[in-house]
């Protein structure tokens, strides 16, 4: 338990100051993008950059280099954290795991509900409203310092846990293109040796970063979204559940290569990719036009993060526990989770991600990120209220 929370601090402090970095990337790309500046802006991440090995030759946008090979690395982490909250934190049992599963649920679910109804003509765009960036919502917390609730910062980590594995689902199932049955079979193959590596207990992470590599390669290749490689590979990273995992963490000990690689990579995912992604996505043309002319999409998105995510996090919640399916955490009032509900509306970088899968239209994709922006700082600015509500009423 000690191990466990250990690396739930650590994690929060560094999500805390990624998120405050991404609001600051945010504001400067929509800045430049919007400036004289703007073309030279687009132009960059429209650049073609290609790398040639043999007869293999991958070229691709700046930006598709950044969504696709660097978001793998970024759903690396995600995978990493999910495993080992699996296997030894806040979701290694029933008890602990069944109420911010009920809460994730309820807030993809009744969002994408809410979209569907409105938009029965573009319902790829379901996904949109289903996510959460946990380094925004976490920056709010922190922001509100000793305001909040300890335990609070605690349940919306492992809510953020649940709804990542849920967008990772997601992405893989909808948002997939024409499949290539036969790289599938390469894929399996290179995912098979990878597994036999953990079987073997090898702790050398060297094998498993290089098959990593041929896995993206295969999996790109079949049509599924290349970022699903960086979740199966973090599966099957071995973790020595009985090693000091403080210990693992300070020192990198090759005896937990999961705790070790996740340690390696979460600076370089927090501080790198996230701000990269954000300076890269985040950049839209502010046209009021757009937002108009596809005011039912961007409507369906808003009312999603805005309204569906807290109706759908309280309300399964409040049945399971009625129902006796789930138990609420203690020290955690039903005010902090319709609280942290409007936080989980914080949709940010992951909607923004999920928004260049699910439209080819740009003009849409324009429009909806305007949606997901304005939709953020309004859920944002709502749980942050009510957690200060809450607080000046139980200051003495």
């Amino acid at each position: 338990m000690k191990n466990s929370l250990f690396l739930i601090k650590d994690f929060i402090s560094k999500e805390t100051l990624s998120g405050l970095i991404l609001f600051v990337v945010t504001v400067l790309a929509v800045t430049i993008a919007n400036s004289d500046f703007g073309s030279y802006y687009f132009e960059l991440f429209s650049t073609q950059l290609g790398i040639t090995f043999g007869q293999l030759n991958a070229s691709m946008s700046l930006l598709h280099w950044i969504n696709d090979v660097l978001m793998a690395i970024f759903f690396l982490v995600v995978g990493l954290e999910i495993k080992r909250e699996m296997l030894i934190g806040e979701l290694s049992s029933v008890k602990k795991a069944s109420f911010p599963i009920i809460a994730a649920i309820g807030g993809m679910i009744v969002p994408a509900i809410l979209y569907i109804s409105l938009n029965p003509d573009h319902i790829t765009g379901f996904g949109v409203p289903m996510a959460t960036d946990i380094a925004f919502a976490l920056g709010i917390l922190m922001l509100l310092g000793n305001k909040v609730n300890p335990a609070i910062k605690l349940f919306l980590v492992t809510l953020a846990v649940v709804d990542d594995l849920g967008a990772i689902v997601v992405v893989a199932i909808f948002y997939t293109n024409e499949l290539h049955f036969e790289y599938f079979l390469y894929a399996f193959a290179v995912y098979s040796i990878i597994w036999f590596l953990n079987y073997k207990n090898v702790q050398k992470l060297t094998p498993y970063i290089i098959l990593g590599v041929f896995l993206w390669i295969f999996i790109h290749k079949t049509g599924i979204h290349s970022t699903i490689a960086g979740v199966l590979l973090a599966f099957a990273i071995p973790l020595n559940k009985k090693a000091d995992l403080e210990e693992s963490v300070e020192h990198l000990s090759v005896d937990n290569p999961l705790v070790k690689l996740e340690h390696a990579l979460h600076n370089f995912s927090a501080f790198i990719i996230m701000p990269l992604f954000a300076f890269a996505n985040a950049g839209v043309i502010i046209d009021f036009s757009n937002v108009i002319e596809h005011q039912l999409i961007v409507l369906g998105v808003a009312i999603g993060l805005i309204i569906g995510k807290p109706i759908g996090i309280f309300s399964f919640t409040y049945l399971a526990t009625k129902l006796k399916i789930s138990v609420k955490p203690e020290n955690v009032t039903w005010n902090d989770i319709f609280a942290v509900g409007f936080l989980g509306g914080i949709g940010f970088t992951m909607s923004i991600f999920i928004s260049h899968l699910a439209f080819s239209d740009q003009t849409i994709v324009g429009a909806v990120k305007l949606g997901i922006f304005a939709s953020s700082v309004i859920a944002a600015i709502i749980g942050s209220v009510l957690l200060i509500l809450k607080a000046k009423k139980v200051e003495p």
